[in-house]
């Protein structure tokens, strides 16, 4: 599996498979596993997605960090790639971060879409 390297090639993918829904409901269920009150709904916009989502990541990293490593954890996005991110800017870590859980939870919905 090949994974987007922007915000626009997943959410193109995802609609391509018709997988968006799919990729919300995953959010919601492990934003839900991590105690974070977020709940997308299904019809939400992709550009309302990544601002809601970039906005909560950076509210957790100032805020709750301990919740935000905690979402991390249950998301399971992976250490290393979070540590390589540039931490001076927390504006533009937690857009980083924010597509990371993104490319993960895309990661998760396309392998169960695909060895269902």
């Amino acid at each position: 599996m090949q994974l987007p390297t922007t915000f626009e090639n997943l959410i193109e993918e995802a609609n391509q498979l018709d997988l968006y829904k799919k990729l919300i409901l995953q959010l919601n269920k492990d934003f839900l596993l991590a105690n974070i009150d977020l709940d997308f709904h299904v019809e939400i916009l992709p550009t309302s997605l990544k601002l809601l989502l970039h906005e909560t990541v950076y509210k957790l990293i100032q805020e709750k960090f301990a919740d935000y490593l905690n979402l991390l954890y249950i998301i399971d996005v992976s250490e290393k790639k979070v540590k390589a991110l540039d931490g001076d800017d927390t504006l533009k870590l937690a857009e980083d971060v924010a597509f990371l859980i993104l490319k993960r939870e895309w990661q998760k919905v396309w392998f169960r879409n695909k060895y269902k």
